[in-house]
């Protein structure tokens, strides 16, 4: 028997099967949640949770998409909750210098441009499938494991994520200069080890 909803025909056996999240969806969750919290135990955590709250809340799908992509929404929501715990008490006096050297190394004060020795160099991963490159994917994960939580989970959102400025600031209560700055210097430190470890 179908199940109708506005532009949407599904059978009703085929809606969700739980039997088969693991064997189906593990390997992926557990990779897009790994890649985003670089925790490899914690990312474990977080797919069964994952999958007993979609368990929980089965009831609720409506099949207005995919399950591949309802148990990804949720497995984000808890990764946010991951984010938004870490950046507890760090947002009030959130340090936006860098860790890694000062503007005034790669920007020239008057203009605002990179300063001629700093200059990114092409990376060398310009073509169409550089993140296929396991090489530089591991040394990316390195160097975002040197960030602090804030700037990660501010980089992971925005950049990993797609999620709009204003969103990332109500769920990490930051405010919209600190999302700026915060954005810049991690982009500027994600740049410079980049450039040490890869080039």
């Amino acid at each position: 028997m179908l199940k109708t909803d506005p532009g949407i025909a599904v059978m009703d056996n085929e809606v969700l099967n739980p039997n088969k999240w693991v064997s189906r969806y593990a390997d992926y969750l557990y990779t897009y949640a790994a890649f985003r919290i670089n925790d490899e135990d914690l990312a474990r955590d977080l797919v069964q949770e994952t999958f007993l709250a979609a368990l929980e809340r089965k009831g609720n799908f409506e099949g207005r998409s995919t399950e591949k992509t309802w148990l990804t929404a949720i497995l984000k929501n808890k990764i946010v909750n991951v984010y938004r715990s870490r950046s507890t008490g760090l947002v009030k006096g959130v340090n936006t210098t860098d860790f890694d050297g000062n503007d005034t190394d790669f920007f020239d004060n008057n203009n605002g441009h990179w300063n001629d020795q700093h200059r990114p160099a092409e990376l060398g991963i310009e073509q169409a499938d550089a993140l296929e490159n396991k090489e530089f994917r591991e040394i990316l994960k390195a160097c975002m494991n040197k960030l602090p939580s804030i700037w990660l989970a501010v980089f992971s959102m925005k950049h990993i994520d797609d999620e709009t400025t204003e969103m990332i600031c109500s769920e990490l209560k930051l405010s919209s200069s600190n999302f700026w700055v915060i954005i810049h210097r991690t982009k500027v430190n994600l740049r410079s080890c980049l450039q040490k470890n890869w080039i």
